[in-house]
């Protein structure tokens, strides 16, 4: 493939230029080494490589200025801002750096476009003078309205005094530096009188670079090579050739001058696919697939290119790529604020951004189960750090201290220190701990050098950053908290990156927009041709209105909209094959409907395009239900299982969801404990369970009195608060949440206890017979020959008056039908219906099996959600009549007792598999 790089080089070899004596001028240093190594496959002879540099090298050459970072600019303007803002109007760091960095923008525009900034500035003044007569009829405008119109004013002192400052250090932002090369180019050229420049493919050139190029052109010291279509620069409206119209027509040197070059390869056939995806990441999948389907055909991917409108789809592209694809160079660095390494020092600013004297639970377990934090724990028995996660959620820890998390791991003292040490809000002691915390990271991944080569370039490239930091925060000292450290440090992150390995002219290119200047390829698929996306379309950040732009002929989002159509065209000119793909579903974020650019290919009607929109293959994925063999393993298991006891609470796990009782009986798998910030339903049930247990089981025996009662009743808050501290731990009850919970647990209590005063009121004598009472008994099963047991603990046993009750507590809401039985064989069966009646009619069966009981019994449940419903008691369901029958008799346990050797026996029975339920 000839591309435009090869027609300039056989060009200037043509007209017998010694090409080593050239200087050759490009948009970016990405098109010098195409060139660079270009040169050889046209020139058969030995030779020195020309001196190739971009257009910003050029500039920065030419003024004898240095490009400023974009923090030293902050650093640098607000030094300026402090001098020159009255005492009662400055603002703080952070609250300036979030203006001023629209105003170093527009600083930029005003010097590169070299529009003498008075001009700017007094028109800006006068508009927001006008402005006022609009706000308020008052002759005297208010104090709001001076303090604004004065901003508007200083914007003019601002400027001129951070152009001095700048001066003086011989550092600029690029306007300026631009500005300065426009006044330093006679000298320039009486200094380099023998030097050849060589302009290549620019499109877009600001007032100062036209200035000095023109005037190297006139000096007959350079010579320039445009790469543009002839149906763009033909066409009056054709935003690809709106900057060349411009220069071919209004530069005089093209008046005695050929215009090089106009081409005709657009026109030329092309195999062009308009490709619609649902959402970003089907484009990128889509492309993965395309990759390897173009490399399949050619088995090479040389002169294909894959050019990202959104560049923060580089991580999800890289991970569709196909394994086999050979080499690929990628010319976009990785953002260092999406590598592992950033998500730590966030973490660390998270928690020290506000001064506090202990340390949110949360934050810990997040810093300590870092990968590169929990690696330098690590002993050669245990881990450190899972050792204080697992305090932390052993000892319900929500809140703990510098010196609580030392005396975990006296080992290593110094770096909790370093983690979980106040930085008491000075940035410079922050910034020490960071720098102080990779040392150690480094001593770490040092051990095993050759294994860690890539984190420890993450961790050389965060020592940069905090070096920054501290070299910038020693120079100004205008950063004063922690949170305005945190936003710079963001700030910083922003721009930098970590450079990509590869070849950088074989196989496969992957680039974003900007990088593909000047480059021309074969085949190229280009991502997100969506509106807000490719073009970036109408926004205006900015200080100077769209009116003043246009009148100072400042550039405006068409002229940036511009910009991107030619890169965009410029990509299909020389292709012979583009795939050209945008999201079908569009949004505020990821942009917006299909781009004009799309819509503009399709009227213009050059092409045959290929249109298809593009869906995942999607398999219908049949929803299995586990199901797990008995084995004899798992046989065995289920004996030790039975001879330990099975409780109602295990065998209503299994008739809910025999996949759970699997994992839970069988596999011993518990439930993940965590830290309960917010008291959980479990731990509110036990804590009344033990309160009444603490209350009743004194009294086992004796008849209740109201005196007994109201002698409780005093006794509640004490009480409730001992088993809190003993369920809960060190959680905190005394605010919140928490404190609801434990006054909501007070409440069932009191209101239990009047329920109780209130039946004794009413003449019923109630006599506690047994509380919490163990019971463990046997069950013979005629196809088992080994012992299975039946456990359990029943909360309460009265006698009311004369009738023996077997009670169960519930804190949750129970409903009256959930204790009534109609049919027997369904209460093995049906889990929500019956699972209240299997656990009272098992209590009742173990007591009466124990000899704990005589029948006939009551049995019932206590739901302190809806205690004025007093006791839900279980009923057998008459059939065909409305009545129920309250009473547990030896027919009733009878009939139970089938159901639950039912139950067991399936339980044993090897050829029925554990099968999971949907629930």
């Amino acid at each position: 493939m000839r591309t435009f790089i090869d027609d300039v080089i056989l060009d200037l070899i043509k007209k017998n230029h010694d090409l080593s004596q050239l200087t050759f001028v490009l948009p970016s240093k990405r098109a010098g080494t195409f060139l660079k190594y270009a040169i050889p496959k046209h020139v058969k002879k030995t030779l020195f490589s020309p001196e190739i540099i971009s257009i910003e090298e050029f500039v920065e050459t030419l003024s004898d200025f240095q490009y400023a970072t974009n923090a030293e600019l902050l650093f640098e303007f607000y030094d300026v801002y402090l001098k020159h803002t009255p005492k009662q109007h400055i603002e703080s760091f952070d609250q300036f750096s979030k203006w001023a960095q629209l105003l170093l923008q527009d600083f930029n525009e005003i010097d590169r476009y070299l529009i003498p900034p008075n001009e700017v500035f007094d028109y800006l003044t006068a508009i927001k003078e006008i402005e006022h007569h609009h706000w308020s009829l008052d002759d005297e405008p208010t104090q709001y309205i001076k303090n604004y119109l004065q901003f508007w004013n200083r914007l003019k002192v601002y400027y001129t005094e951070f152009q001095k400052q700048l001066t003086t250090k011989k550092k600029a932002y690029q306007g300026l530096v631009y500005r300065e090369a426009v006044n330093a180019i006679e000298q320039y050229i009486a200094l380099n009188a023998d030097t050849t420049f060589v302009f290549v493919g620019f499109n877009a050139l600001n007032k100062a670079e036209e200035l000095i190029i023109q005037e190297l052109l006139h000096q007959d010291m350079a010579h320039i090579y445009w790469d543009i279509d002839q149906h763009f620069i033909d066409s009056s409206f054709h935003d690809a050739g709106l900057f060349t119209r411009y220069h071919k027509s209004n530069w005089k040197y093209f008046e005695k001058q050929n215009f090089n070059w106009i081409t005709d390869y657009y026109s030329e056939n092309k195999d062009i696919h308009v490709i619609g995806a649902p959402k970003n990441i089907s484009q990128v999948k889509y492309i993965g697939e395309l990759i390897g389907t173009i490399y399949k055909q050619k088995n090479t991917l040389q002169n294909t290119a894959v050019v990202l409108g959104d560049e923060t789809l580089l991580l999800p592209l890289l991970n569709s790529i196909p394994k086999h694809v050979g080499a690929i160079n990628i010319t976009m660095g990785l953002p260092l604020k999406v590598i592992p390494l950033a998500s730590l020092f966030e973490s660390l600013f998270d928690i020290h951004k506000s001064v506090s004297s202990t340390v949110y639970y949360k934050n810990v377990i997040d810093v300590l189960s870092n990968q590169y934090i929990n690696a330098v724990f690590e002993t050669e028995t245990s881990n450190e750090a899972e050792h204080i996660i697992n305090h932390i959620q052993q000892q319900n820890k929500v809140y703990l201290t510098l010196e609580e998390l030392k005396s975990l791991s006296p080992n290593y003292k110094l770096l909790i220190e370093i983690l979980f040490g106040s930085w008491q809000n000075q940035p410079k002691l922050a910034i020490q701990n960071c720098i102080r915390l990779i040392a150690i990271l480094k001593t770490n991944l040092d051990k095993n050098k050759s294994d860690n080569l890539l984190p420890l370039e993450y961790l050389y490239r965060f020592q940069q950053v905090f070096n920054t930091l501290e070299t910038l925060n020693a120079s100004f000292s205008h950063v004063t908290t922690i949170a305005t450290l945190f936003s710079i440090y963001r700030e910083l992150l922003k721009s930098e990156t970590l450079d990509f390995k590869g070849e950088p002219l074989k196989g496969l290119q992957i680039m974003g927009m900007l990088e593909s200047r000047v480059l021309d390829f074969e085949t190229v698929i280009i991502t997100s041709v969506n509106e807000g996306v490719l073009p970036a379309g109408k926004s205006h950040n900015s200080f100077i209105p769209f009116d003043v732009k246009l009148e100072k002929k400042l550039p405006t989002y068409k002229e940036k909209d511009a910009v991107y159509t030619y890169h965009f065209y410029h990509l299909l000119q020389r292709a012979k094959t583009a795939y050209i793909l945008y999201n079908t579903e569009p949004d505020v974020l990821n942009g917006g409907e299909k781009s004009r650019f799309i819509t503009q290919l399709e009227v213009e009607d050059i092409h045959n395009i290929k249109s298809y929109i593009i869906s995942a293959h999607v398999p219908s994925i049949e929803q299995k239900l586990r199901q797990i063999k008995k084995t004899p393993e798992i046989i065995n298991t289920l004996k030790k299982v039975a001879e330990k006891g099975f409780s109602p609470s295990s065998l209503t796990n299994y008739i809910r969801n025999p996949i759970d009782f699997y994992y839970d009986k069988i596999l011993g798998i518990k439930q993940y404990e965590e830290v309960e910030e917010n008291v959980a339903y479990n731990t509110l049930g036990t804590v009344i369970h033990n309160t009444l247990e603490d209350f009743y089981k004194p009294l086992e025996g004796q008849f209740l009195s109201i005196e007994l009662i109201k002698g409780m009743k005093s006794k509640i808050s004490a009480t409730v608060s001992h088993h809190f501290k003993a369920e809960f731990k060190e959680g905190d009850i005394t605010r919140g949440k928490n404190l609801i919970i434990f006054e909501i647990a007070q409440r069932y209590i009191s209101n239990f206890l009047n329920l109780e005063i209130d039946d004794l009121k009413q003449g019923h004598t109630i006599k506690i017979i047994a509380i919490e009472t163990n019971n463990k008994v046997a069950i013979h099963i005629d196809d088992i020959t080994t012992t299975v047991s039946l456990t359990g603990k029943v909360d309460r046993v009265d006698e009311y008056d004369g009738t023996l009750r077997i009670i169960d507590y519930k804190t949750g809401r129970v409903e009256p039908s959930k204790v009534h039985v109609t049919n027997w064989e369904d209460i093995t069966t049906d889990y929500d219906k019956y699972s209240k009646s299997f656990q009272v009619l098992m209590y009742a069966y173990m007591m009466y099996k124990s000899n704990f009981i005589s029948l006939p019994v009551e049995a019932g449940i206590i739901s302190f959600k809806s205690l004025s419903s007093g006791v839900l008691k279980f009923a057998k369901k008459i059939p065909q009549s409305n009545s129920k029958d309250y009473a547990i008799t030896s027919e009733t346990l009878d009939a139970f007792e089938i159901e639950l050797k039912r139950l067991i026996s399936e339980l044993y029975n090897p050829d029925i598999d554990f099968i999971e339920k949907e629930v």
